[in-house]
């Protein structure tokens, strides 16, 4: 697989979402991701992002446009905040650690064609998404 292009910004701040939807919206584009694959992967670095924030108590994402077979997006973000206990139930519809509607991690991962997670309890989290071009 090679890089085609590539970023990492910071998510320490509430405003920092904004920057990464707006980095992803514009690699997206370069990419040639249509309209609709360009919302959720928006939609889902957005989400992700928040988690990162929230629960992973900030961290950084690493922006990549990708080709190998056809071109991509690769996102990873990584945090090293208190890491997800139970991977399996935090993957679950409905269930959250906190205040919202449980469909971050689940929701994510239906609307990425590739989805990887891995939590270490005190150590944090990585997830890393991808959405190909058609």
């Amino acid at each position: 697989m090679e890089i085609l292009q590539s970023d990492v910004l910071q998510i320490r701040q509430p405003e920092d979402i904004v920057l990464v939807r707006t980095a992803v919206r514009k690699i997206a584009i370069a990419s040639k991701l249509g309209l609709v694959d360009q919302t959720k992967l928006v939609t889902a670095a957005s989400e992700i992002a928040r988690n990162t924030l929230d629960y992973g108590l900030g961290g950084e994402v690493r922006v990549d446009m990708v080709r190998d077979a056809r071109t991509g997006v690769r996102l990873t973000f990584t945090d090293e905040g208190p890491g997800i206990p139970d991977l399996e139930r935090a993957m679950t519809d409905g269930w959250t650690s906190g205040k919202g509607m449980g469909l971050g991690l689940s929701g994510t991962r239906r609307l990425m064609d590739e989805f990887q997670i891995a939590s270490k309890v005190g150590e944090g989290t990585t997830v890393t998404i991808a959405k190909w071009s058609r």
